[in-house]
């Protein structure tokens, strides 16, 4: 029976992040959820409220998390929370996690688009999957996408198991 820790660390090293030591890893778990949660929770206003506005303004958001090397809030805990927490600043986001950033904005600009071209169904359906997809993430650190591109090209590349 796997530990905690180590399915903690089978769920970060899912989205790219490998090769971090144990303490890293417990260190980082809930912190790398705080930009799918702002994420999440934007885009549940945006969809609840049918908003293009909304759902457009944070598409480049998600955008810029696959093209940079972190999610822009990331910010949030590298320059804030992590100093009052005493935790390690956020890694480089891997090609696994930039995916699923990709995912999010493609998802976003098909919610968008639904609200703004009067098909209500279309943002509905894409809106609320981003959100069921993100709370997943958030809630249990199990990464939709990532576990899609493991389907495609197996698990991401490790060393020995950090201890």
């Amino acid at each position: 029976m796997p530990s905690l820790l180590g399915t903690v660390r089978e769920k970060i090293q899912a989205q790219g992040f490998c090769n971090l030591d144990d303490r890293t890893y417990a260190q980082l778990n809930y912190p790398l959820r705080l930009s799918p949660a702002i994420c999440m929770v934007w885009t549940a206003i945006g969809t609840a409220l049918a908003s293009p506005i909304i759902l457009w303004a944070l598409a480049p958001f998600a955008l810029l998390g696959a093209i940079l090397p972190g999610h822009p809030f990331d910010v949030i805990y590298n320059y804030g929370f992590r100093h009052l927490t005493h935790t390690p600043a956020l890694p480089r986001y891997p090609l696994r996690r930039r995916f699923a950033c990709v995912m999010a904005a493609i998802m976003l600009v098909a919610a968008a688009w639904g609200f703004q071209a009067g098909a209500p169904v279309v943002g509905y359906i894409f809106g609320w999957m981003l959100v069921g997809a993100a709370l997943v993430n958030v809630t249990t650190g199990f990464c939709i996408a990532s576990f899609v591109v493991r389907i495609f090209f197996g698990k991401a590349p490790t060393s020995a198991p950090a201890r």
